[in-house]
């Protein structure tokens, strides 16, 4: 066991946001005290800020320095640091092999059906047979997975395997109940047999590793064999029983806190895989679950999304394959008529398209791999690695007083010191037989590692998992799915958040408010009769042909469902009402080219070829991007007009529509000669549409409401030391309305430069200038991905810890380069997502703030244990120290201190970090990612609380016998245990009473929503009861007697002294310099002297 004391924990770490206390305001300190804190040690293993990019040493540096009772159960949510290494076997294994792979899963699967294993035969494995279709399933697996296009051609290629699938290609499979089961029956369901999670009695296994508790187990087995063979089996059995029991009772209570974790955990992970897509069922785009995803489904597929079966490409354009999850290899694949099978699991780069499902769940080799490997729950969050450190530097100050102890006790009991209850001396050399020796020494020892027990908290680090999988699941409900631990906590730290508009600060629900088309504004935004029929048209071409949304007329008439992006719906439903035929216009020309909208250049086009002789461009993107590339526009009479003229109309058309808070799109086209047009496929795919001698046909400008509660939640950011800013694609001016809306800018006369910026001036800038100009950002407009990944970069070196919230799949870089990276739930792509830490689940920004909650409830909780847990130790190591080394004899015994220790680690950390976020939270400012770990006010309570707590309990071991009145005891054995069962007592009403203080450490009153939290009133009720059985009915069993009224009520007020003192404590003013700063000066001079 490799350890290494650190001063982490003890050590001030704040690279951003101070706060001296752990519920309430922070306070200022001076820059010079503010940089001594800022200093990174790198002696120190534990000093590990961000784990989010962290490289593999590091991570493997502290675990190896870390002081470590039980590795399986301390590192069991930590990274696998072997994880890449597996996955990476397992792929090629499964590449090379699938079919024996499958073939085996399947033997083992029907296997386990035929001995009940697994309840329903249809939903995992496919039946032989393939019902009324005209395809093997054999067949079609083998053609997909070895991308055989002989195999495809001889199908009749994609039209034909859609046939004998009994699918169409525009509308996909039946929107029916009996369809779906149908085809499940026959090619299986888009599931995979997950590995199955640990059983409870693994965690007992676990639980069981413990070093300490191993060895408490040995001295009682020998303590049990020395005591029966001494004093029969009716007394014998009690001392080494009572040690052997109380070690059961902790392994069990341990293993069923783990067990609870890793349930929350699973049911975290079975949310995170299950991705919601389209699919186009009975000519409807419909949302369903990845596992509900059958043959025969019709995919459209987008930039951004994952594909979520293996299939064949149906049609598409530029469409580009992200295949490095199967393969291995980070290379870009094009897909077209020539390479057209689509790999699960693989993510869309570039354009669109659409596939038709031709192999789901084990029948793809997506499936098997994941079937193969189990999820990896385990990651370092910095809180962890810190606590780490600190439980590390307490453990060693435990074993050295643990061995002290033992030597004392030793030493007194071999001189002949040592006396038992009745006062007669325990070791007398030549008499005392050697059977006798050996128990009392076992005993000596067993209180010896009790001492190791109590003092290395085991459970400080894991109390980290336990919060955040409390958390986690509360955030859930909050709309946040976590899908990265450390995450949650980081929130707790960021100093700014950089947030999209559309659909994070607004509602997401698009209309077209305002309308300029035919050289003017027309009067109603979607009244058609002032216009040509001619503009009319090509608007609707233009419209029906570049987009990726859809239009459906149901069968039997009912109201027309537009899909699709909001943008997307706005403008179809606009087109609609104009006199939009989406069907006939689709059916009547076809797309040659198209080009996807790209948020660098803001546009988006296609080529329509219309018959076979004229070839029409469609243009569709920023208005004032697209005016540019304008030099015509259609008027009302249908005639093509010079643009020059109008420009300057138009520009300041967009400008009016923009200072309304509407976003402006344009509509342009051109005609291209059919010569012009690559003729080949490949040249095609390649060439570039042209952009220029466009011609103007309509711009709209589109509300987007601000969502409700989005400026309360602005506000609450702001208060809390959060600077919120907009980044966003759209138009400065939109982008300046929207914030003055949101409370982001207060006023008028803060929209200047570089407040509100270009993301084209911002990006033109040099690093240096950009890490100064990011400081007084507050609105960036016109910005790309790329722009946002700059801001992002200057923010953190400034010291900011950035929260970026993104959507599309070009905000991926930045989304993994921040600090916390917050994906949408509803807009946001699978590229997004998984580049993201947070998912906010309805893209609200009041969510993101939410969070920040949770992030800074993780941190005040952990500091609620560590208070608690810190004062038991202090307590308990003092009382049994001054004891051994005083009157050889410790009042603590071996059962006594294991009950302390379930009550200061499990349920102590049930109690404390399971407290609700609360909004005194959100009244200070953000939590320093090297904040310490006890501040000065932790500090102060700790040691008031301990030292009241020796005080009292000294007292009662040196005069208990006179102050209690059991001096006139005859039986003076009985009054010393009388002491002893006062000493224990008292000591766990300390804790209990204590538990309440530790709830609120800088706040006067302790019980402030404590009727919020159920489950700590619980823990603290059961936790009273059980102490009265135990000293009641126990006592043979825990080395106690029977209590009178009045000593339990002397143990009580005891135990509530704690409360007014805890008020008083809290009067005494404490220094701001942290006392860390105290503890880390002799270690850097000691360090700077040797290195010297």
């Amino acid at each position: 066991m490799s350890t290494t004391s650190s001063s982490n924990g003890l050590l001030p770490t704040s690279m951003s946001g101070r706060h001296d206390d752990v519920e309430a305001g922070g306070s200022d300190r001076t820059q010079d005290e503010h940089h001594e804190q800022l200093e990174h040690d790198p002696d120190d293993p534990f000093d590990l800020d961000n784990t989010k990019n962290a490289s593999a040493q590091s991570l493997r540096r502290w675990r190896q320095a870390a002081l470590v009772l039980n590795a399986s159960r301390r590192f069991r949510y930590t990274l696998d640091l072997n994880k890449e290494e597996h996955y990476e076997n397992r792929r090629r294994m499964i590449r090379a092999h699938a079919q024996v792979i499958r073939a085996a899963l399947l033997f083992k699967l029907a296997g386990e059906q035929q001995i009940g294993a697994v309840a329903s035969s249809s939903t995992t494995t496919p039946s032989a047979s393939t019902g009324n279709f005209d395809i093997d399933l054999e067949k079609l697996v083998s053609m997909t997975r070895n991308q055989n296009m002989s195999s495809l051609q001889q199908h009749g290629g994609v039209k034909g395997v859609a046939e004998k699938l009994k699918s169409n290609l525009e509308q996909g499979i039946q929107e029916d109940e009996k369809e779906v089961i149908d085809r499940k029956n026959a090619f299986g369901s888009n599931t995979y047999p997950k590995k199955k999670g640990k059983s409870f009695y693994m965690f007992l296994w676990e639980a069981w590793q413990d070093l300490t508790l191993i060895i408490l187990i040995i001295a009682a087995v020998t303590s049990l064999a020395l005591g029966i063979k001494t004093e029969g089996l009716k007394e014998g059995w009690l001392d080494g029983g009572s040690i052997a029991f109380a070690v059961l009772l902790v392994i069990i209570v341990t293993a069923v806190s783990d067990y609870r974790q890793s349930l929350q955990f699973q049911n975290l992970n079975d949310e995170k895989r299950n991705i919601q897509l389209e699919v186009m069922r009975g000519g409807r785009t419909v949302k369903i679950s990845i596992y509900d995803v059958v043959v025969g489904d019709v995919i459209p597929l987008r930039i951004g999304d994952q594909v979520p079966a293996d299939g064949v490409l149906i049609s598409g354009h530029s469409l580009a394959i992200d295949e490095s999850s199967m393969t291995g290899e980070s290379k870009i694949v094009n897909k077209d008529q020539k390479s057209p099978f689509l790999m699960s699991g693989c993510k869309v780069a570039d354009g669109v398209g659409s596939m038709l499902v031709t192999g789901v769940g084990i029948n793809t080799e997506w499936g098997l791999l994941m079937a193969s490997i189990s999820e990896d729950t385990g990651e370092e969050t910095p809180l962890q690695v810190r606590l780490n450190g600190l439980a590390t530097f307490i453990g060693i100050v435990g074993l050295t007083v643990a061995l002290v102890v033992l030597v004392a006790l030793l030493v007194r009991y071999f001189t002949g010191t040592t006396q038992d209850s009745s006062g007669a001396t325990q070791f007398v050399k030549g008499t005392t037989s050697i059977s006798d020796i050996v128990d009392d020494c076992v005993k000596i020892f067993t209180i010896a590692v009790t001492i190791v027990v109590v003092a290395v908290p085991e459970g400080l680090p894991l109390a980290v998992t336990l919060t955040l999988a409390y958390s986690m699941r509360k955030m859930m409900a909050d709309k946040a799915l976590v899908r990265r631990l450390s995450a949650c906590e980081t929130m707790g730290s960021a100093t700014t958040i950089c947030s999209d508009k559309t659909g994070t600060l607004t509602l997401n629900q698009m209309t077209v408010v305002e309308t300029y088309a035919g050289g003017s504004k027309m009067d109603v935004a979607d009244n058609p009769s002032g216009l040509h029929p001619k503009l009319v048209a090509l608007i609707s071409e233009g419209v029906a042909q570049n987009t990726t949304g859809n239009v459906f007329h149901p069968k039997d008439g009912g109201e027309v469902e537009i899909s699709g992006s909001p943008t997307e719906k706005a403008i179809l439903s606009w087109a609609y009402k104009l006199g939009m035929k989406f069907d006939t216009i689709r059916s009547e020309s076809a797309i040659i080219h198209a080009f996807t909208f790209n948020s660098e250049k803001k546009r988006g086009g296609v080529a329509v070829l219309r018959g076979d002789s004229e070839v029409f461009i469609h243009w569709k993107g920023a208005a004032e991007i697209v005016l540019a590339c304008c030099t015509q526009y259609m008027d009302s009479n249908g005639t093509l007009q010079p643009i020059d003229s109008q420009k300057e109309f138009f520009r300041l058309a967009i400008d009016a529509m923009a200072k309304n808070s509407l976003r402006c799109v344009a509509i342009a086209c051109r005609t291209q000669e059919l010569n012009k047009v690559p003729k080949e496929q490949e040249d095609l795919d390649k060439w570039s549409l042209p952009e220029d001698e466009l011609t103007l046909l309509a711009i709209v400008g589109i509300k987007d409401p601000c969502r409700p509660g989005v400026r309360e939640a602005v506000r609450i950011c702001t208060s809390a030391g959060v600077k919120v800013r907009m980044v966003t694609g759209d138009n400065l001016q939109t982008a300046k309305a929207i914030a003055l809306e949101c409370g982001i800018l207060a006023s008028d006369t803060e929209a200047v430069e570089p407040t509100i910026i270009e993301g084209k001036v911002f990006r033109e800038l040099s690093e240096k200038e950009r890490e100064q100009v990011a400081k007084r950002i507050t609105v960036m407009g016109r910005s790309s991905p790329n722009d946002k990944l700059l801001l992002v970069q200057a923010l953190r070196k400034n010291g900011d810890v950035v929260a970026v919230t993104g959507d599309g799949t070009n905000d991926a870089p930045a989304l993994h380069e921040a600090d916390i990276g917050l994906s949408m739930g509803i807009s946001g792509t699978e590229v997004a997502k998984e580049s993201s830490d947070i998912i906010i689940l309805d893209d609200n920004f009041a969510s993101v703030v939410k969070v920040v909650r949770w992030g800074r409830s993780v941190y005040a909780n952990i500091q609620k244990f560590i208070q608690f847990q810190l004062t038991v130790n202090v307590a308990a190591l003092i009382i049994n120290v001054v004891a051994a080394m005083s009157s050889g004899d410790v009042p603590l015994k071996a059962v006594q201190l294991l009950w302390v220790n379930l009550i200061m680690d499990t349920l102590g950390a049930l109690a404390l970090a399971t407290e609700p976020p609360t909004d005194h939270l959100m009244h200070r400012t953000p939590v320093g990612r090297r904040e310490p770990l006890i501040t000065n006010s932790m500090w102060r309570n700790l040691l008031v609380q301990s030292l009241y707590q020796v005080a009292v309990l000294l007292v009662l071991n040196f005069a208990g016998l006179s102050v209690l009145g059991l001096k006139q005891d005859s039986n003076h054995a009985h009054a010393v245990e009388v002491k002893n069962t006062m000493i224990f007592n008292a000591f766990v009403m300390c804790q209990i009473f204590n538990e309440f203080n530790a709830r609120k450490p800088d706040e006067m009153n302790v019980f402030s929503g404590v009727s919020k939290n159920p489950l700590f009133v619980a823990i603290v009720g059961v936790t009273f009861v059980l102490q009265i059985l135990i000293v009641t009915f126990l006592g043979e069993f825990a080395h106690t007697v029977a209590l009178s009224w009045q000593l339990w009520l002397a143990s009580i007020v005891i135990g509530l002294v704690s409360w007014p003192l805890a008020v008083v404590g809290k009067l005494i003013p404490v220094p701001r310099t942290p006392m860390s700063v105290y503890f880390k000066k002799p270690f850097r001079k000691y360090r700077a002297s040797r290195s010297a």
